[in-house]
């Protein structure tokens, strides 16, 4: 099983919190993993459905982001908690539907009849 204990009994892969990743721990898991670890790649899947975590690599390169459908290791979320992060958008599309990606929004929410933002002449409609 990869996410909870892992086949390696001393050691646990994923415990359910969201912590920013060393280099050097990704590329462990990775050989751990039997995959090659000379080139980082951009992202790393683990898991499936709703267990499933990404690891994203910074943009400096020095660290890997955690990132799950309900939060994230990166500096996004500690300055806009409760909001998703632009990883979490990416690799969990579901998340930015039009409703949550405009909660905060100044734009008008129409309360004319119909949905519309101001009188509408109704007969010109057609």
């Amino acid at each position: 099983m990869i996410l909870g204990v892992s086949e390696m009994p001393e050691k646990t892969i994923y415990d359910g919190s969201v912590k920013t990743q060393s280099v050097e721990a990704v590329k462990a898991l990775l050989a751990w993993r039997g995959r090659e670890s000379a080139s980082l790649p951009s992202f790393i899947e683990v898991g499936k459905g709703d267990n499933r975590v990404v690891l994203v690599l910074s943009n400096k390169k020095d660290a890997f982001y955690t990132v799950t459908a309900k939060a994230c290791s990166c500096p996004a979320q500690t300055f806009a908690p409760g909001q998703a992060c632009k990883h979490q958008r990416q690799h969990f599309p579901k998340l930015a539907t039009p409703a949550a990606s405009e909660a905060g929004s100044i734009r008008p929410a129409g309360g004319w009849p119909g949905g519309m933002n101001g009188p509408v002449n109704l007969q010109a409609v057609v």
